[in-house]
């Protein structure tokens, strides 16, 4: 018997169809018939820019989770969670649960329990007192209580901050208006001491391991370095400022001694990191001085990270930045710097890294003026004084201690 060649191709297709449809439909039901016992922990309230992976809030779950990713907690409300886990049968079933994302987080107000003003200062004090919130970039701050900075005294007050969440912070505290230092009053202050400053060579005596390196950091401040001294010396590295801006939005400066100190640090052989003052209000911006650091730097040996340096507290709240916001601004400064090829770093002082900047995954340049930080956080860098003498510096310098 002959078939026809077009039957036999029918046949085929559909007997293919057909096997596929029976394998899909059995996945389907074998997927719908597959147990799945998730239990999810009873809070499922995330607290904004937290650290949170999926597994963080399951209790059990009979199998594993085949990509434990982390979760964007950077946005306040309702979020559902999808992923894929292999159950105890060694099936792949979908799940989904649903968090709340919330700010309980109270603002924060950077006051001690005085403030002294001179009589006849003409000041906003909710302008100059530090008011911030980790995520409100505008929380209303207002002060409860009455003062009049042209009558001296002393002015119980409490300073209020409340964020969008509804999160409320006060800070009692004593604002003192008083008159102003007559200059008979002033000459009669001692003088003062001679400055005691920290030795370089104590500094490696103290902290020099097979696991450091210690350096220091270099600018225009530090007027012309002897590069061939401070090797002798035993400086292994020197941090560099590149430049910067002289405000918000203003055009960038490179620094005055920028490209002698580089090119004396390369001729002698010194390892190379660089700082950037920033003062950016945005991701764009610290995109944008990120990359003008690239450019100044492209002809150069730079063997250690490149750091973003903000340090502009006393005038924060300008900058209508919440903190997280801040720390936003300155992970797209490293992240624009990784990707041309070179390693990035986040410069910031103990008692800001500690209240301000939310946890950091970028390498963090830590400066505390102590013989032994009490930090807690990680650091891949420390600077350790301000006052520092090395021969070869005719100005005071910052001594740092690389990991």
């Amino acid at each position: 018997m002959k078939y026809n060649k077009k039957k036999i191709l029918v046949i085929f297709i559909v007997a293919f169809i057909i096997v596929i449809l029976g394998y899909f439909l059995y996945q389907y039901i074998r997927i719908k018939t597959a147990k799945i016992e998730v239990k999810l922990k009873s809070n499922l309230n995330v607290e904004f820019a937290s650290s949170l992976k999926v597994s963080d809030m399951i209790e059990t779950i009979n199998g594993k989770i085949i990509d434990d990713y982390q979760i964007d907690t950077t946005k306040l409300g309702i979020k559902n969670i999808s992923f894929h886990f292999i159950n105890d049968d060694g099936i792949k079933v979908p799940y989904e649960y649903q968090i709340s994302i919330v700010d309980t987080t109270e603002p924060l107000i950077w006051l001690g329990n005085t403030y002294t003003v001179t009589t006849g200062t003409n000041i906003n004090l909710t302008d100059k007192i530090l008011c911030g919130d980790n995520y409100d970039s505008n929380p209303k701050c207002t002060i409860e209580g009455t003062y009049d900075m042209n009558t001296a005294g002393n002015y119980e007050l409490v300073f209020k901050a409340v964020d969008k969440s509804g999160n409320i912070e006060e800070q009692p505290f004593t604002l003192i208006v008083q008159d102003p230092v007559t200059d008979v009053e002033k000459n009669t202050t001692t003088e003062p001491e001679e400055p005691v400053y920290t030795q370089f060579t104590d500094v490696v005596k103290q902290h020099k391991t097979n696991q450091t390196k210690i350096g220091i950091d270099l600018s225009s401040f530090q007027g012309n370095v002897d590069f061939k001294k401070i090797k002798k010396a035993g400086v292994e590295f020197v941090m560099i400022r590149v430049g910067g801006t002289k405000g918000i939005d203003t055009d960038y400066f490179v620094d005055k001694k920028f490209k002698y100190n580089i090119e004396q640090a390369n001729k002698y052989g010194i390892d190379v990191g660089i700082y950037f003052y920033s003062y950016a209000d945005s991701v764009e911006a610290a995109r944008k001085d990120a990359k003008w650091v690239l450019k100044q730097i492209k002809k150069y040996d730079v063997q250690l990270p490149i750091a973003f340096d903000w340090e502009n507290w006393k005038y924060y709240n300008d900058y209508h930045l919440s903190f997280f916001g801040l720390t936003s601004m300155a992970e797209a400064f490293v992240d624009e710097i990784e990707k041309a090829g070179y390693e990035g770093m986040i410069y910031s002082s103990k008692t800001y890294l500690e209240n301000m900047w939310l946890p950091l995954e970028d390498d963090v340049w830590l400066a505390h003026y102590t013989n032994q930080t009490n930090y807690q956080g990680s650091y891949r860098m420390w600077q350790i004084c301000e006052d520092g003498q090395v021969d070869g510096v005719n100005h005071p310098v910052d001594i740092n201690i690389l990991y």
